[in-house]
């Protein structure tokens, strides 16, 4: 199977075919999302709450975010991998965002980044994309502007704040974005959205109607238990496999059961 690119989402856009992606942040769990056949892979800056354990995404820096997508894409064969440009890397000014964005490319091996925000980084979108950058947008609930919004809160629920989603959305459209995540919005906005532009909108509690949909891993797998959005869906509970096998392995070398005549060399 061939590496997907952006033409790849396009193309699936035009098709009507979902595409499908989910947040990595290390070896292991990307080669299993990889196998699964999952479309691209998020490196995202959440990996600043579900990794490092702080309170929202803010803190992670530039070095770290390099860090775990140089791990994620040594394992990704055939999924996109995805750069999450963190708070700081870009609002500093265009060549800043420029020149970290390269850095995902240059340096960590991903094929594209993702940043938050519409209008007002429609000039770095458009000379990313100038410098062979692709960008994956992000408007709606932005988690980088949680002091401004007062929390991690639905958008878009007025008219205004509607109008306004659908004007970011074409802007960042028009800016050159090859996708547009859109997160905590109303299903009947994000339809609207997904429906009057041409690139692929990428829904996290936004409804069905997007053209693909995202979920940060920790989530599905039930790994992080500090909070859990309605947007999410648990497929499994790691959390508890792995503590009772770890559990399991306590009691084994405390009664002498492990290691065995099996785990031992003659």
């Amino acid at each position: 199977m061939a590496k997907i690119t952006v033409n790849d989402f396009l193309k699936k856009k035009t098709e009507q075919k979902k595409i499908t992606m989910i947040t990595a942040y290390d070896y292991p769990f990307a080669m299993i999302a990889d196998e699964a056949g999952i479309d691209a892979l998020l490196v995202g800056d959440s990996l600043c709450m579900v990794v490092q354990g702080h309170e929202n995404t803010l803190p992670v820096t530039m070095d770290e975010m390099i860090y775990h997508t140089k791990m994620v894409s040594r394992a990704a064969r055939n999924a996109m991998v995805i750069g999450d440009m963190p708070f700081m890397s870009y609002q500093t000014g265009i060549e800043d965002a420029v020149r970290n964005a390269g850095r995902f490319l240059k340096e960590a091996g991903a094929a594209a980044i993702k940043l938050e925000g519409g209008s007002e980084v429609q000039g770095h979108i458009k000379t990313m994309t100038r410098a062979d950058i692709p960008v994956m947008a992000h408007i709606g609930l932005t988690p980088q502007a949680v002091h401004r919004m007062g929390g991690y809160k639905v958008q878009g629920r007025s008219e205004d704040a509607a109008k306004r989603l659908l004007e970011e959305a074409r802007a960042v459209e028009d800016a050159g974005a090859f996708a547009l995540i859109l997160e905590a919005i109303p299903l009947d906005l994000a339809k609207k959205i997904t429906e009057e532009i041409s690139i692929p909108t990428i829904g996290i509690g936004a409804g069905p109607h997007c053209d693909g949909q995202v979920l940060v891993l920790h989530d599905v797998l039930g790994l992080f238990e500090r909070f859990v959005p309605k947007f999410v869906k648990r497929y499994a509970n790691l959390k508890e496999d792995a503590l009772t096998a770890i559990r399991t392995y306590k009691d084994e070398v405390e009664k002498g059961l492990f290691p065995g005549e099996e785990q031992s060399f003659k």
